[in-house]
């Protein structure tokens, strides 16, 4: 198989609960259905990388004033999007994630460093990422909570490794992401870096998450 380094967004179709809380406290769930297309290649995704610190929380990935948007609906789904990564402060992160015209990103690969995704167990904040077209998380950990949303929503790859990659790269750096061969390539220097293997995360978001991967295993009954 050829190895692809792009990669497009399938159709999004969102469940949202009928009851809704005030902001800054948990938002409904959401059950996901929109996922990462790879179009049937490897898991290798290459572009720009947009380059975070330590303790990324979720207010910073997705503000909650934002969490009245209803992803069910195409055009708030893209405005989520547009949305992510805003509630960085501006003095240590003068680079937009997404810019204020645009409803998508440049940067398809997030590089955190520890504890990426702490703070409320909101989906939206995958979700939020995955609409502004990022693909895959490359930090030294993840809150726990994060991580599974990653994978039920299959919104995103949250990748680890032990390297100190935030404090390696800078934003706007060309990469490769390589989740076959779990190797990081710096394409400016050529320089590598070793990743961890995704293990059994990885075919449920290359399923689409954990629903669409119970259907096409036959764990649940496929729709109608």
């Amino acid at each position: 198989m050829q190895a692809s380094s792009a990669c497009s967004r399938a159709s999004v179709q969102f469940a949202r609960a009928p009851s809704s809380r005030r902001a800054g406290c948990r938002a409904a769930r959401l059950v996901v259905q929109a996922k990462v297309d790879l179009q049937g290649g490897p898991r290798k995704i290459r572009g720009k990388c947009f380059v975070t610190k330590d303790n990324i929380d979720t207010d910073q990935i997705i503000p909650a004033e934002y969490l009245t948007l209803v992803p069910s609906k195409p055009d708030e789904y893209e405005k989520l999007g547009s949305y992510a990564l805003c509630g960085l402060p501006d003095d240590l992160y003068p680079t937009r994630y997404v810019e204020v015209d645009s409803m998508k990103t440049d940067y398809p690969v997030i590089i955190g460093g520890q504890n990426f995704g702490c703070g409320s167990s909101r989906e939206h904040a995958p979700v939020a990422l995955g609409a502004s077209g990022a693909t895959v998380v490359v930090a030294e950990s993840y809150a726990r909570i994060f991580f599974r949303n990653c994978v039920s929503t299959g919104e995103l790859y949250p990748v680890e490794t032990d390297t100190r990659l935030c404090e390696e790269l800078e934003t706007g750096r060309e990469v490769e992401v390589d989740m076959e061969a779990d190797v990081l390539t710096d394409l400016t220097t050529g320089k590598k870096y070793s990743l961890k293997p995704l293990g059994d995360a990885g075919p449920v978001i290359d399923a689409g998450g954990i629903f669409e991967f119970a259907r096409k295993s036959g764990m649940i009954k496929a729709k109608a």
